[in-house]
């Protein structure tokens, strides 16, 4: 245990009390000057009021490594805490492959994660939880001059690593499995009752990885070099027909710590065997636009069919019918960002220059970004237009009104939903996520217009 000491007293302590400014500041940030709130939010935030009522709270929530409410977000059950190295090893990927330094995650009630936030705070590269757990006495006395009140806020702190009930339980709603443990399948007594739970630090640690892999500066370098046909010293990760599941809706922080700072995101990976394509990619010559090719392709024209039969069903005004019509929304809009890849990454840089050519400056300005890196001086007009990024704006109406025409048959579609499909289409994860890649490889400014079109 360290030896004591003024300095690391005040450390602590003024690591709590930075932390209750940042929060306060936030919120008074809000309110007027005169408003009545400030005094109370000013009184609730002194570092002795906070700790009270977040001792009282941090009952509230859990660290836990593996959730149930991924599974279903009503389902009431067991969450688990099991470190990767607790855990029996096996050949396939699994939580036990994360090394020590993996991601606890923290599930209940979403109010009081700000507790959790608190207990994750670096002092020494350690979190206060740390120290706690090894009964720092700097750490107690900074807490509270009252040694018998830091004492029982320890204890209450310390407790959100405990589980909250000495039995397992599941749920209807949660995910049972019924295991044939012996030798007779028509015995009840032979099969073992199975509750799968989510991984989520698992999860985290997969989302991280492809994250880095897609938007980070080393693959961005490589990609660069292939883009400009120079050797490289690394090669880049591709993720091809990258699913994303989205947990909690609008709320994600409602499923858990992790889950809200992945913005409710989760990615699955494709588990469907390679499609071979022996035809060489053509460009997309003689055209005003590339929209009625990516209507033709098979998956497209599906998933088009079905979201037409929803709509033309006439279904209720409801949350299940919202996110029944986002999910195939999501669909086509993966589609989109997959259709442009080959499109931007394989066909020779400067394709666009062709005189034969004749798709509108947007679409050319989407689908041939390596123009803008050939150094061309003759060509400036281009990469200004390019770098001003008006062009993703257009890009989101034209799909919108493209969307409208392939759903408007017998639909009563105007420009109130184009303007939707166009919105859903520039606040899509994968192009966004895509057009920041482009953004970066093509030094645009970090700061664009698109989000303004936004309405």
């Amino acid at each position: 245990m360290p030896s004591t000491s003024p300095e690391r007293r005040a450390a602590f302590r003024n690591a709590i009390e930075h932390f209750l400014k940042e929060r306060l500041d936030a919120k008074l940030d809000k309110l007027p000057s005169d408003d009545p709130k400030r005094d109370e939010l000013i009184s609730q935030h002194t570092r002795e009021t906070w700790l009270a009522d977040a001792a009282r709270r941090v009952a509230q929530i859990q660290i836990v490594t593996h959730t149930l409410k991924p599974i279903h977000p009503d389902a009431r059950g067991t969450n688990l805490f099991r470190a990767p190295n607790e855990l029996p090893a096996h050949r396939e990927v699994g939580s036990h492959v994360l090394s020590q330094d993996f991601s606890s995650d923290v599930v209940g009630n979403a109010a009081a994660l700000d507790v959790f936030k608190l207990l994750k705070l670096p002092v020494d590269e350690r979190p206060l939880l740390v120290w706690m757990q090894d009964g720092d006495p700097d750490l107690l006395a900074a807490l509270s001059n009252d040694t018998d009140q830091a004492g029982d806020w320890l204890i209450a702190f310390t407790g959100i690593t405990a589980p909250r009930s000495a039995t397992p339980s599941s749920h209807t709603l949660a995910k049972q499995l019924y295991w044939l443990t012996g030798e007779d399948p028509a015995d009840n007594t032979h099969y073992h009752l199975l509750a799968p739970l989510y991984s989520s630090t698992l999860a985290h640690a997969v989302f991280q990885t492809i994250n880095e892999d897609r938007f980070g500066e080393a693959g961005k370098l490589a990609r660069q070099a292939r883009y400009a046909q120079r050797d490289h010293d690394t090669g880049y990760r591709e993720y091809p027909d990258l699913a994303v599941q989205k947990f909690g809706g609008t709320k994600p922080q409602n499923i858990s710590q992790l889950n809200s700072e992945r913005g409710g995101n989760n990615y699955l990976l494709a588990s469907r065997p390679p499609k071979w394509r022996t035809r060489a990619l053509k460009a997309p010559l003689f055209t005003d636009s590339v929209f009625p090719r990516f209507g033709r392709i098979a998956e497209v024209r599906n998933t088009v069919r079905i979201l037409r039969d929803f709509l033309e069903s006439d279904p209720p005004s409801t949350m299940e019918t919202r996110n029944r019509r986002d999910a195939l929304l999501d669909r086509l809009i993966d589609e989109l960002v997959d259709f442009a890849h080959p499109l931007q990454a394989t066909l020779p840089a400067g394709w666009t220059r062709d005189t034969e050519c004749r798709l509108v400056e947007a679409e050319r300005l989407w689908l041939d970004p390596g123009r803008v890196e050939t150094d061309d001086a003759t060509d400036t007009e281009f990469g200004g237009a390019w770098r001003r990024m008006d062009w993703p704006a257009e890009i989101g109406r034209r799909f919108g009104n493209w969307l409208n025409h392939e759903l408007g048959q017998s639909l009563p579609l105007a420009d109130i939903e184009g303007r939707h499909w166009r919105d859903e289409l520039l606040l899509h994860t994968a192009w966004a996520g895509k057009l920041h890649s482009l953004r970066t490889r093509g030094d645009a400014p970090t700061y664009i217009p698109v989000r303004e079109s936004v309405q």
